[in-house]
């Protein structure tokens, strides 16, 4: 400092000696006024050891003014960085003093070198050093907006530092403003791998400004998207169907594939992919792969463009030889089951039916999956073949011997087997005896005693039944089967023992519409009508208790039978009746009036009187 202030005091008696000169000339503070300011002996002129003339100070006052920043404004000024430390800058802004500014500041410029221009806001006069205290963040923060602003009306490209990931995209430092980056901005093609932006610097287009919450949206996808637009109106104005191009897989999904044709997304349905059955396109294509593909139709704007990569290669079915004929024998793969039957691939594209019909010699049809599964290798035999048509159908069972060759051998009328409940109808059970080898038996023919209204009271699904067979229809293929005629009918034996006439002692069991029921055994249920529970003091039976009956009707073909209780005492008062009248008549002559008194007398007795 002395040395400045003492050669601002040579400079100032030159300046003085100039100005007593006869001819005006400029001084040295005036022609190189820096040198002036920077050689100025401050500490002279503090003390007051040297006068200095007031022309010369106002003079000094004035270069001041002009050169040096003020620095109790909060403006924005510009400085130059003139040394760079480990952790610091050191940067000029033609001030008193050179300010510091710490790295950090520039962590968005790794490239900041000595000589370069910077926008610096003054933080502290003098810290405890003295020294000056400069900030680059908050110069940059007043001016970012005003660029920010300018940036998206003029459409202006910036640069832009990604600083991190974030949800949805990307936060890019712009002008010291942390801006959005969503990843649909940041290539016209989907982002997989969003780190690979972190920490690079690019360019942006600001395309939304929110000012009540301070956000800012960067595009980069939009300064690409002008030479797209461009590329993908020659390319649509050149295309035509059977056209074929190289597009590059841009993105795969369940239903298809969408290509890039160099700006222009066309789509390869499933369908299209290969001429062979596939359950996702990722079994023929990968990402990025280069492809090439045919255009199969596209809309009147051309915006939708339907591709296909199978029709390439030449159909499968034209390929498929000569020699392969109906009769042959094949096998494939089954690629798809449906209700009525499966689909084998013989060969790559090529693809025959399996009816269910022909999967089993069982008239009874069951579901294609009761047979094979998919991805199932199932030898098969071609039943016909319709080149044009590019339809086969196939069978299975024709590999195996026909069941019914010898079926009266196997299953003579008589014949006693055993066999297993397939399914059940309205009016019988359906009993696979062998595979291929199925009968029916009624629900009249499941028991003697029984009363069933549906099969499914008397078996189950998958139980094993013994039958007889009742009839066998060879050219009909149909088998009619017997349960209960494997036991004896028990009927037999009831029809003499609860006979017409028969006494049987029972509880009365329930009563019922229009009577009351007795189980006289497990298969013996008789009907009693509501006259016929009558007692012999003319009150009724009751549920639960025992009394004698007679069976008054057995009829072993309907299986029913009926009792009564009041038959058995009337019966006997009618006979003690008979036997009393004869006895009197054998005694005596009746008059005509005591033939009518003793009838009265036999009649109100017969009705309970």
């Amino acid at each position: 400092m002395a040395e400045k202030a003492k050669q601002a005091e040579v400079e100032a008696t030159e300046a003085t000696e100039v100005k007593t000169a006869e001819a005006p000339v400029v001084s040295e503070a005036q022609a190189n006024p820096e040198k002036f300011l920077q050689d100025f002996n401050w500490h002279n002129y503090q003390e007051g050891i040297d006068e200095v003339e007031d022309s010369q100070l106002k003079e000094f006052e004035k270069l001041v003014a002009e050169n040096f920043v003020d620095t109790l404004d909060d403006e924005v000024v510009e400085g130059e960085v003139i040394h760079i430390s480990d952790r610091d800058a050191i940067i000029d802004i033609n001030a008193k003093s050179e300010g510091v500014i710490s790295l950090n500041e520039f962590r968005y410029n790794p490239n900041l070198k000595v000589g370069d221009k910077v926008e610096v806001l003054i933080d502290v006069r003098e810290d405890a050093t003295g020294q000056l205290v400069l900030s680059h963040r908050k110069a940059r923060v007043i001016k970012a907006w005003d660029r920010v602003n300018a940036a998206h009306e003029t459409g202006e490209i910036v640069n832009g530092f990604v600083k991190c990931r974030t949800k949805g995209g990307m936060i890019v430092d712009v002008f010291g403003i942390e801006a959005f980056l969503p990843g649909s901005q940041i290539d016209v093609k989907p982002i997989r791998d969003y780190d690979q932006y972190v920490n690079k610097t690019m360019e942006f287009k600001v395309v939304k400004i929110n000012h009540e919450f301070k956000n800012v949206v960067v595009s980069h996808k939009a300064l690409i998207e002008a030479d797209i637009e461009e590329q993908k109106k020659e390319i649509i104005g050149q295309l035509e169907k059977g056209q074929v191009l190289e597009g590059i897989v841009k993105n795969i999904t369940s239903y298809g594939v969408f290509i890039d044709l160099g700006g222009v997304d066309g789509l390869v349905h499933i369908t299209d992919l290969s001429w062979s059955r596939i359950n996702h396109p990722n079994e023929i294509v990968e990402l990025d792969q280069k492809l090439n593909v045919v255009i199969l139709d596209f809309d009147e704007n051309k915006s939708r463009i339907q591709l296909g990569l199978k029709q390439l290669s030449k159909h499968p079915w034209d390929a498929l030889g000569e020699e392969v004929k109906v009769g042959d024998k094949v096998k494939g793969k089954v690629v798809v089951i449906a209700d009525y039957g499966a689909f084998i691939e013989v060969t790559d594209g090529v693809e025959g039916l399996i009816h269910v019909s022909e999967m089993s010699w069982s008239t009874h049809l069951r579901s294609a999956q009761d047979f094979v599964s998919v991805g199932d290798e199932v030898d098969a035999v071609i039943l016909t073949l319709d080149r044009e048509e590019r339809k086969m159908s196939l069978g299975i069972k024709q590999l195996t011997p026909d069941p019914w060759t010898d079926i009266t051998k196997k299953y003579p009328v008589g014949s006693k087997h055993s066999g297993i409940v397939r399914n059940f109808t309205n009016f019988g059970v359906f009993v696979e005896l062998e595979e291929g080898i199925d009968g029916l038996i009624y629900i009249s023919d499941l028991s003697w005693t029984k009363k069933i209204k549906h099969p499914s009271e008397f078996c189950n699904v998958g139980d094993t039944l013994d039958v007889v067979v009742l009839e066998l229809d060879v050219e009909g293929r149909k088998l009619s089967l017997g349960h209960k005629q494997t036991t004896d009918n028990p009927w037999d034996k009831y029809e003499t023992e609860f006979a017409v006439g028969t006494l049987h002692t029972a509880e009365l069991t329930e009563i019922v519409d229009k009577g009351a029921t007795i189980d006289f055994n497990e298969d013996i249920v008789a009907f009693v009508p509501s006259r016929h529970l009558e007692k012999e003091d003319g009150k009724k039976l009751k549920k639960g208790e025992e009394a004698e009956f007679k069976i008054i009707e057995f009829n072993k073909e309907f299986k029913r039978v009926v009792a009564s209780h009041t038959a058995i005492f009337r019966e006997e008062e009618a006979a003690n009746v008979k036997a009393a009248a004869s006895s009197a008549a054998a005694e005596a002559k009746p008059t005509l009036g005591d033939a009518n008194d003793a009838l009265q007398a036999l009649k109100n007795k017969m009705e309970g009187k």
